[in-house]
């Protein structure tokens, strides 16, 4: 049978062409020196060895031969190449003449590095000379390790065009993904293995061979060693190769892991300072450690060696150099070191390594949560009996780990387990404490009601009032049981206790104080207490914006509670940066749940301040993530702000395709009253109405929750939702009912105090005068409301008021003053991409066309404007109108470009007919 062709390597096209290049030349009768150059394990003998099948293919004799480690026989390489051209039926003649002998063929010579001085010679006058024969000579080699004056030939030769030099270089995702197994892995994991291996082929296949994973990166090469062994083994003949104290040197640095310090090595090799630095001499030059920028460090070539190393040295070698290695990384600051130790010591010190695990976990439990609950599951596995406390201590903490990375069900397994097995042998602390992991483990899985039920059965346990000082063990239960409440809808089920705890002296932290504080100030404002909320939750901001992140991201739903509750009292910039700071992407595992309510947050914040397409993106994001965690009145509201967004900054044409995605949030929207329901029938109702259909949002706000009831919004949104019902009203032409709903309004807007809400409120009360011709009142009102939304930073609302109010400034305030108002409408309108606000605006001045100045085309125009209108329809150019009015060229097309705009025209011919026709 044919034995089937290999593969060609993935990545290597460049390098596999210039190798071909060669053959061909040989064939066409040139003779050439190759170079093929890099670290170990980049892949030379691979590129040598298709040198090969390429020159068999061709049909030309091939000769190959090694350099040997260590071997010093005169012309050791080119007597095994000679031998082996013998072999195939070359001539008999000496093998120094290598030239003769090797003509008409391709000599091969890999691990040129490790030939010996006689062969270098040799090989340093053939690449300096012409080739004669002609033969092909392909040289492979480590430059690190290559004799200098080898090094510097082929250097003289690339420079001179004799010598074709191929490197091949690091391997790319795409070229690692197309080597494991292609379609069986993700992307992303190739990329992360590529990254690991730095793209070198052979660290590849050793990770690859023990099972990497990247949450074990650098710490292990992976799960399954014997893997690693079998595939490392030309890595461990190297080490094989070493002297002695070189072989124990390397061990101890590979006990310690890169990067390591030479006095560190000689403590735990015992060879001492002198002789470990020349052992490691011996290292560096066999390219095993190279120097690294660490406190005059060094470090193995690549970690997979260091941990080739660990695994060959003997295990009771091991266990006292992990042991001795321990006693030198006591200090703060190096609980990766430590624990990699410990982990090494559980089978023989359970107790102590179970105790270095703990603490080392607690160091990094912030930042690496997956890996403190790793430590923390050896340390508890491994942990003698007799340790109760102890125990109980690394159960909450390892809880916590896993609850902060995304391991919800382990983390309720084990939380339950501690309550339903361990509960008599609990002190109060330890209870309080597992109490709120548990329940903190139930509500990030969804179980709202479970997680009220275990809060509150520990709470019940808790004398009232509260005790003072408040353990911070109970603070931590009242956080929970606050946190339940307020992300389910709940606010005023948990508002007594969380403002007698707010008020209770205690033990906790900061970050905690801090997330109690924000808790009862969103509460507060839920129930449409803004005096004591808006001092609260100011004060609020000063403490989180002075917590570092690590403190800040503790509690992760501190800044998206705070965001909240500053939205609610329309501090929008500030809503904003507390919303955003560390915001993680939304495939983020752990934090998906409480990302959702940060996103919804800051899309509405981006709505209110003229961000469309940032709202419409964030609320996609927002509609796929509620999909995911299977949260339908999320889904709902997200499809709420995505069509007010998009009708906002599409205009009309949208309308239809906006009523459509309308209609489906509002039918998959859940029965009831809840928080999140109903702010997205509001908003669906506003849609409705931007969209052109009155009728629609009364349906939507009205029909949709129950009849004649408005939807059961929070007090600091009810005036928003009153003047929806009112302006729809109003345009159904049901003048009383509209009436009776801006009253209803005002006096709900009278008691908040909130600027916004009184500004919407002007704004229906402005359009009623209007609609009733008392347009000196609707002027005033739509000017205080659009100064109102203007110094709230909310510029789409503010234009919008400004081309709704026109009809009033024209005929209180004149047509100059309307025009004024439309022009700073439509400016606003382009910048913010608010394609609806521009409609109106053009309906607005079409509606102005034939008021008081008749139906002239002038009357849509400025005085400035018509100034200019009038001369640039004579003759006059720009610079000679510019002259006349004292003005620059450029303002004057400034203000012809707007012109033109307004009037539908397109040059000054057009704008000299308009005006001809019109008289």
């Amino acid at each position: 049978m044919t034995a089937e062709p290999v593969p060609a390597p993935v990545g290597r096209e460049a390098e596999l062409s210039a190798l071909a290049r060669s053959v061909a030349a040989l064939r066409d009768g040139r003779g050439s020196v190759v170079e093929i150059a890099g670290e170990p394990g980049i892949g030379k003998t691979r590129l040598a060895t298709e040198l090969v099948a390429l020159a068999a293919r061709r049909g030309l004799p091939v000769v190959r031969a090694h350099g040997v480690r260590g071997n010093t026989t005169p012309y050791q390489i080119l007597r095994d190449a000679w031998e082996a051209r013998r072999a195939d039926g070359g001539p008999d003649a000496p093998f120094e003449a290598v030239r003769a002998w090797a003509a008409g063929c391709v000599l091969v010579l890999d691990d040129v590095h490790w030939c010996d001085p006689d062969s270098a010679a040799v090989l340093v006058r053939l690449a300096r000379s012409a080739v004669p024969g002609p033969f092909l000579l392909a040289l492979a080699h480590r430059p690190g390790q290559t004799a200098p004056e080898v090094l510097e030939a082929l250097e003289d030769g690339v420079r001179a065009g004799t010598v074709t030099r191929v490197e091949p270089g690091p391997l790319t995702p795409r070229d690692v993904a197309a080597l494991i197994a292609p379609g069986a892995e993700r992307p992303e994991y190739a990329a992360q293995l590529c990254t690991a291996a730095e793209g070198n082929p052979r660290y590849l296949r050793l990770l690859a061979a023990a099972d990497w994973r990247a949450e074990h990166w650098p710490d292990r090469p992976g799960t399954d060693t014997a893997g690693l062994l079998r595939e490392a083994k030309p890595l461990i003949a190297e080490l094989d190769a070493l002297t002695p104290q070189a072989d124990v040197t390397a061990s101890a640095a590979a006990v310690l892991g890169s990067p390591f310090r030479p006095q560190d090595v000689a403590r735990v090799s015992g060879l001492g300072l002198d002789a470990t630095l020349d052992a490691l001499a011996d290292l560096e030059r066999a390219q095993l450690v190279r120097s690294a920028d660490w406190k005059g460090g060094l470090a193995f070539r690549h970690p997979v060696i260091g941990h080739v190393a660990h695994e060959r040295a003997g295990v009771s070698f091991r266990l006292r150099a992990h042991r001795h290695a321990l006693d030198l990384v006591t200090g703060g600051g190096r609980a990766r070191e430590r624990a990699r130790h410990a982990e090494h010591l559980l089978g023989a010190d359970a107790a102590l390594a179970a105790r270095v695990l703990a603490a080392s976990a607690a160091e990094i439990a912030v930042r690496e949560p997956r890996t403190a609950a790793r430590w923390l599951r050896s340390a508890l596995d491994a942990l003698p009996d007799g340790h109760g406390d102890a125990r109980t201590a690394m159960e909450l903490a390892c809880c916590r780990a896993l609850i902060a990375s995304g391991q919800l069900r382990e983390a309720r397994t084990r939380a339950h387990e501690l309550l339903g097995h361990r509960h008599t042998a609990l002190g109060e602390r330890q209870s309080l404490q597992a109490h709120a992991v548990c329940a903190n483990a139930e509500r990030q899985l969804g179980r709202y009601a479970e997680a009220a039920a275990i809060a509150g059965a520990a709470l019940a346990l808790l004398p009232r009032p509260l005790p003072a000082p408040l353990p911070a063990e109970a603070v931590e239960l009242v956080i929970e049981y606050g946190l339940v409440h307020v992300l389910s809808g709940g606010h005023d089920q948990a508002r007594d206790l969380l403002r007698e705890a707010v008020r209770t002296p205690g033990e906790a932290d900061d970050a905690d104080r801090t997330a109690l504080r924000v808790l009862n100030a969103l509460c507060a404002t839920h129930a449409g207490d803004l005096d004591e909320a808006g001092a609260e939750v100011a004060r609020c901001a000063r403490l989180v914006d002075a917590l570092p992140d690590p403190l800040a991201g503790r509690t992760p739903e501190l800044l998206a509670l705070l965001g909240s509750a500053e939205l609610y009292l329309e501090r929008f910039a500030d809503a904003a940066r507390h919303l955003s700071r560390g915001l993680v992407p939304v495939d983020a595992g752990p934090q998906r749940p409480i990302l959702l309510h940060r996103l919804l947050g800051l899309a509405m914040a981006e709505q209110w301040t003229g961000r469309l397409d940032a709202s419409e993106r964030h609320a996609r994001e927002v509609e796929e993530l509620a999909r995911a965690l299977g949260v339908q009145p999320a889904v709902t509201l997200a499809q709420a702000i995505r069509a007010t967004a998009l009708v906002w900054s599409r205009g009309r044409a949208y309308a239809g395709e906006a009523v459509a995605l309308v209609q489906e949030a509002a039918g998959a929207a859940p029965a009831g009253h809840g928080w999140w329901t109903a702010s997205a029938t509001a908003l669906l109702g506003q849609a409705r109405l931007l969209a052109g259909d009155p009728a629609g949002c009364r349906r939507t706000l009205l029909d949709g929750v129950g009849g004649e009831r408005p939807p059961g919004v929070r007090p600091f949104s009810r005036p928003h939702l009153l003047t929806l019902l009112a302006t729809a009203a109003l345009e159904c032409g049901d003048r009383v009912e509209a009436h009776r709903l801006v009253r209803a309004a005002e006096e709900e807007a009278g008691r908040l105090g909130l600027p916004v809400q009184d500004a919407y409120v002007r704004c229906a009360r402005a359009r009623l005068h209007q609609a009733e011709g008392e347009h000196d009142a609707a002027a005033g009102l739509f000017e205080r409301a659009a100064d109102a939304f203007r110094a709230a930073d909310m510029p789409v609302q503010y234009a919008w008021t400004l081309a709704t109010g026109a009809r009033a400034f024209h005929e209180a305030q004149g047509p100059a003053v309307a025009l004024g108002h439309l022009d700073a409408a439509e400016a606003v309108a382009r910048a913010h991409g608010a394609l609806l606000v521009r409609e109106r605006v053009s309906e607005a001045r079409a509606e102005l066309s034939g008021d008081a100045l008749g139906a002239h085309p002038l009357g849509l125009l400025s005085e400035r404007e018509r100034e200019i209108a009038g001369l640039a329809a004579t003759t006059l150019r720009t610079r000679e109108i510019a002259e006349r009015l004292f003005l620059s060229p450029r303002t004057v097309e400034t203000h012809l470009s707007r012109i033109y705009r307004k009037l539908g025209v397109s040059s000054r011919l057009g704008l000299s007919d308009l005006l001809r026709r019109s008289g």
